[in-house]
């Protein structure tokens, strides 16, 4: 509760500094953060952001980590596009797409709790196999589709409000309720904690994690779809590049611990925002967007010093 009020104070800091430098620099005293354009482009940029991280965070909640999120959203905007230019309708194609990531995620929970590899170096060879799948079932070659009423999942609004947030309210309220009000999810906390005392006691640990990784896939592949809706177009070399990298910066940012069995739905959302408005102000001061990945780089380390040291303080006072 501590790390999620500090992270909403931080938040609020945030985005009063860069309505307040705004004020003082622009000559007729105009805060463009809070037109109404810019908040609603943010809130759709927070809303695709959110819902990946969502599935990065439920992972390492689990006491794990999933790099091939990014890989995973490139090759399903590859494959929903090339079905779609094919002569498919693009929403079949999406759930179809979508309905394959499950079986990765099966494939990951299969690699981790059978093979026993780390979860670090099975999501790793995802993250180059389908980034290679990607570029080369099309060769390299942009898809681009045109079909408005997919455009309108990524484009859209309902009430003011983007498509893309929308569907991030409707995700985290079932993760949710899945998290704190079923056995899954304090199975899911217990085992982040110490997997070996949960196994002892009857629980099976790998169906567990299996299922982390598939709710990490679907969600990576839910976030491949609108990444795809939203730019009508996709780059196989560049689509959703180093994506896993924000997943990460956003669930640590919003409490998540890399130990395992620590963090909140409501805290990842909370680290999206962090990193989104963070990205929109140094637009809005005139900071160049090549300062980007120092920026990752600052979150991710400060998240986890941040953790190790609220870990040690706790160990000092018992």
């Amino acid at each position: 509760m501590k790390k999620l009020l500090g992270m909403t104070l931080l938040l609020i800091m945030l985005v009063v500094a860069i309505c307040t430098f705004q004020w003082f620099t622009h000559p007729d005293h105009s805060i463009t953060f809070l037109s109404s354009v810019n908040l609603c482009n943010l809130a759709q940029r927070i809303g695709l952001l959110g819902i990946y991280a969502l599935g990065a965070g439920i992972v390492i909640l689990s006491g794990g980590i999933d790099l091939s999120i990014g890989s995973v959203m490139a090759f399903v905007g590859v494959a929903v596009a090339m079905l779609t230019v094919a002569g498919w309708n693009p929403f079949v194609a999406s759930a179809l797409v979508v309905l394959c990531c499950v079986l990765l995620g099966c494939w990951h929970g299969f690699l981790v709790g059978r093979i026993k590899l780390q979860p670090f170096i099975a999501t790793l060879a995802s993250l180059l196999l389908l980034r290679g799948l990607a570029r080369g079932i099309p060769n390299g070659i942009a898809q681009t589709i045109s079909h408005e009423p997919f455009a309108f999942l990524g484009n859209g609004s309902y009430l003011g409000i983007p498509i893309t947030f929308w569907l991030l309210i409707i995700i985290a309220l079932i993760l949710g309720f899945l998290m704190n009000f079923t056995v899954y999810g304090r199975y899911l906390y217990a085992i982040g904690r110490n997997a070996e005392a949960v196994r002892y006691s009857g629980i099976k640990v790998n169906r567990v994690r299996t299922l982390a990784f598939v709710i990490c896939a679907v969600l990576a592949g839910v976030a491949g779809v609108l990444e795809l809706s939203l730019n009508h177009e996709i780059q196989p070399a560049q689509s959703a590049l180093m994506y896993e990298m924000w997943a990460i910066a956003a669930a640590v940012l919003g409490g998540c611990s890399l130990r395992g069995g620590e963090g909140s739905v409501l805290g990842v959302i909370i680290g999206a925002m962090l990193i989104r408005v963070m990205d929109n102000g140094m637009n809005l001061v005139g900071v160049s967007s090549e300062w980007q990945w120092a920026v990752i780089g600052v979150i991710v380390l400060g998240g986890v010093i941040a953790d190790a040291a609220y870990k040690l303080r706790a160990a000092n006072k018992t």
